[in-house]
């Protein structure tokens, strides 16, 4: 039996047996964790509510033959409180914790960078200081960026020309020139690309400055963008925004995106 203790956010739980649960934790130091917490789901459980999706947590587990058992489990920080009762944060914090479990296949692999965006997102959620929907689609650049899809913004994706350019397409990865173009591209207002290049690289005083329009326009790429290369989608997404989308047209504006 080998012990180890770490420093992780809770993305999922599984129902396991009457009382036991199956917690999924994406670590600092070991990646992620698929670990048995025992008797949790009972009423009398001193520890249960620690291991909930969006808590911080710092856990002591010991490595079994096909998952890990919990054997002990301390709050760090409880994020949950301050999302699970506003829909935007909480279904935008759904989407977060969907798309760290897809990016992190391997489970024991470490992925520092990965579990670094997880919680400063949770964190930004949490306190409420920021719109939600800016918060994730940070998060969501910043982990294309990490996996090696970030979209070209400031130049073609295609020749490395230096833009700005007027075209959008998801399958050449990102703004495209107008000698590289394919049918079908988008044409994103100068604003939405500004607002990528912003949310890309923090630049939250250039990002809280934008309108609806702009925000709509620029979830509706960032959320096509990361699904297309996840290569399918996020269940948890067309929750996050309400209003029915309209389907981009080929070489036109780009339509307002869901809300």
């Amino acid at each position: 039996m080998t012990l180890y203790r770490d420093t992780g956010v809770v993305l999922r739980v599984q129902k396991l047996g009457e009382a036991d649960r199956i917690v999924t934790i994406l670590t600092s130091r070991h990646g992620k964790v698929r670990a048995v917490a025992k008797g949790v789901r009972r009423t009398k459980s001193r520890w249960g509510a620690r291991l909930e999706p969006f808590n911080h947590v710092d856990v002591q587990c010991y490595t079994g033959r096909s998952l890990d058992i919990v054997t002990q489990a301390q709050t760090v920080d409880a994020f949950g409180a301050g999302i699970i009762a506003d829909y935007s944060r909480y279904t935008a914090g759904c989407a977060v914790l969907e798309t760290a479990d897809r990016l992190v296949a391997e489970e024991g692999e470490p992925a520092v960078r990965v579990y670094l965006l997880v919680v400063g997102a949770i964190r930004a959620l949490s306190a409420r200081e920021r719109d939600a929907s800016l918060v994730l689609d940070a998060f969501f650049l910043r982990a294309m960026t990490h996996a090696g899809w970030a979209p070209a913004i400031t130049e073609c994706a295609r020749c490395a020309e230096p833009g700005p350019h007027a075209a959008f397409n998801i399958a050449a990865g990102g703004a495209v020139c107008p000698r590289c173009r394919p049918p079908g591209s988008v044409l994103p207002t100068p604003e939405t690309y500004r607002l990528l290049d912003a949310l890309l690289h923090g630049d939250w005083a250039t990002a809280d400055a934008t309108g609806p329009a702009t925000r709509r326009d620029t979830s509706g790429l960032v959320a096509a963008h990361l699904q297309w290369h996840l290569e399918r989608q996020l269940r948890s997404l067309p929750f996050v925004e309400r209003r029915a989308a309209t389907a981009p047209t080929p070489d036109g504006p780009l339509p307002v995106a869901q809300d």
